[in-house]
């Protein structure tokens, strides 16, 4: 399951990242910050309006926004 389409009620692993849907420069910020594999994530509130973009996801101690494009080349299991 992506990202994108999680519960937002419950933690996630980070199992995957499919790399090649994102622009690489997208892809050395999200790894920068720690979005990568194995890294435990919290969906905190997605956008209001029609698009429900951006999300908002705790991070360790960082609160941090991802779009729902990138939301979905990341793959989640629960935790």
């Amino acid at each position: 399951m992506t990202l994108d389409g999680f519960d937002q009620a419950r933690p996630a692993r980070i199992v995957g990242v499919n790399w090649a849907a994102l622009a690489e420069d997208e892809g050395k910020r999200l790894r920068a910050i720690g979005l990568d594999e194995g890294a435990e994530v919290f969906i905190l509130h997605r956008g209001v309006f029609g698009t429900r973009d951006p999300l908002a996801l705790r991070l360790g101690n960082m609160t941090i926004a991802v779009r729902r494009a990138h939301a979905r080349a990341i793959e989640v299991e629960p935790l």
